[in-house]
């Protein structure tokens, strides 16, 4: 007589980052997946960066247009990425997590410092039956321990946490699916070096594996960025043995599916409603302020004294490339800021040597480093763009050869010593070995969160004289004898 087969079927997504676009088409796609394999057959799953403040939705609700679609989308369970984790603060968190979400939230790695226990609003793990199943989850998250510490977090190094979870779990259940938000070469580690996992559901490097990796006993799966697609397995268990059958991956595009039109509905009111908070004026300009990627313009100037100022700092630097344009006469609102400052990103206060300053002032005249492309580590920009800079003057001649351009910097009424240590305030990116790889070499690095730098701009227009002094030029052209006065 043949064995009984228990049957279920995961539904999965992950870094959807607020692309509501997608979203009642995902919700569509599982409403028909759910239905085709039954309720009690299905789970529902999450692998984190479905909230990102990048856009008017989520940054007007405060993520609450999110929580109120994943619900109605119906997953059983999420964990969180480093955009829920990191650009989040804690009491958005628990009044989101603790008092909005329908379904159970995975941080299996991270703890609140205070209390050195899981948040109220979260679980280390959780086991959920389905369909005769049993099923244990463990959700983890990217490892940033400098920055989650600033926020009251204690983040733990997530392998030897899921290591141990699983050795817990194992004897309890029959399957174990993690949800990792670690990026693909930790889940191939974790599936190579940890024993137990049948299923790692992926994420945060934006992966896309339309064939699964098989690592073991292990199967990995991602289902890319976006919501342009999401991931489908379905898997086969022996009733008696309860051991696997058969395990059918798939990657499905969202966009092949007619979108719910509840969840349309749903996502128009939140964005109206959004549209209207991020109205608020915050500033009023009596003359405009322009923003250029490839020549000094007053909108970085006031970026860049807006960092001096935020971090207490001898000098500011920052690349131009951040702003995505300017700010006309008239009413600034929090709607235009994320326009036109749409990128994760804080201010960082660093000791830099001068050697390393000049340097980058080299880079910042030079058309490869200016043009140059950047994605990922939060910048939502295009190009990295020229540097602004708040605190010192340049004197360059743009005719000369590359490296050779800078003539003098003066930070203050002296010129800049290239021995010297300077305290720099700059942006966390920069710490990361993207863009001007100079800026990656400071000391005593602090990063200063959750602000983002349009909170910086937003904080500086209102600065008396911030705006006149934004209009004065920080780079010098040199004269034909190369001998301007000292400013």
């Amino acid at each position: 007589m043949a064995s009984r087969m228990l049957r279920l079927r995961i539904l999965h997504s992950n870094d959807i980052h607020s692309h509501f676009e997608q979203m009642p088409s995902i919700a569509a796609a599982f409403k028909e997946l759910r239905e085709s394999a039954g309720e009690e057959h299905t789970l529902t799953l999450d692998v984190g960066d479905h909230i990102d403040r990048v856009r008017i939705e989520t940054e007007g609700s405060a993520g609450s247009a999110n929580l109120a679609i994943m619900n109605e989308t119906g997953y059983d369970a999420v964990t969180i990425g480093n955009n829920e984790g990191l650009t989040l603060s804690q009491d958005t968190l628990n009044l989101l997590y603790g008092s909005e979400a329908r379904f159970t939230v995975l941080c299996s790695n991270l703890l609140e410092a205070t209390s050195g226990q899981i948040p109220r609003w979260g679980k280390a793990y959780h086991i959920i039956e389905k369909a005769g199943i049993k099923v244990g989850l463990i959700g983890v998250t990217a490892y940033f321990p400098d920055f989650y510490q600033l926020l009251g977090w204690d983040i733990k190094e997530p392998l030897s946490i899921t290591s141990e979870l699983v050795r817990e779990l194992r004897p309890q259940v029959d399957l174990i699916v993690v949800l990792s938000h670690l990026g693909l070469r930790n889940d191939q580690r974790m599936a190579d070096e940890i024993q137990g996992i049948d299923l790692i559901l992926g994420g945060h490097t934006h992966h896309l594996l339309e064939e699964p990796l098989h690592i073991g006993e292990t199967y990995v799966c991602a289902a890319g960025k976006f919501g342009q697609y999401f991931g489908v397995v379905d898997i086969d268990i022996d009733a008696d043995t309860r051991q696997k059958v058969n395990v059918s991956v798939s990657i499905h595009e969202a966009s092949s599916y007619p979108a719910d039109a509840h969840i349309a509905k749903l996502i128009d009111q939140y964005r109206s409603s959004s549209e209207q908070v991020l109205s608020r004026q915050v500033a009023y300009l009596e003359q405009p302020l322009s923003a250029e990627w490839y020549e000094e313009a007053p909108l970085g100037n006031l970026l860049a004294a807006g960092i001096r100022r935020w971090t207490h700092a001898d000098i500011a630097i920052v690349n131009a490339g951040q702003l995505l344009g300017g700010l006309d006469r008239g009413t600034v609102s929090m709607g235009r800021l994320l326009q036109i400052c749409p990128s994760p990103i804080n201010p960082c206060r660093m000791l830099l040597t001068g050697d390393r300053i000049w340097k980058a002032l080299e880079e910042s005249r030079i058309p490869e480093f200016m043009e140059k492309p950047l994605y990922g580590f939060g910048f939502r920009g295009k190009v990295l763009g020229m540097l602004n800079v708040d605190g010192m003057q340049v004197e360059y001649d743009a005719s000369a050869p590359a490296y050779a351009k800078i003539k003098r910097v003066w930070i203050g009424s002296e010129q800049l010593v290239r021995e010297k240590e300077y305290v720099v305030g700059t942006l966390d990116m920069f710490t990361f070995g993207i863009g001007f790889l100079s800026l990656s070499e400071g000391k005593q690095i602090e990063y200063i969160l959750p602000n983002f730098i349009r909170d910086v701009i937003r904080e500086e227009l209102q600065e008396t004289g911030a705006v006149q002094a934004s209009l004065i030029k920080r780079w010098k052209q040199a004269d034909a004898t190369g001998l301007n006065k000292s400013p």
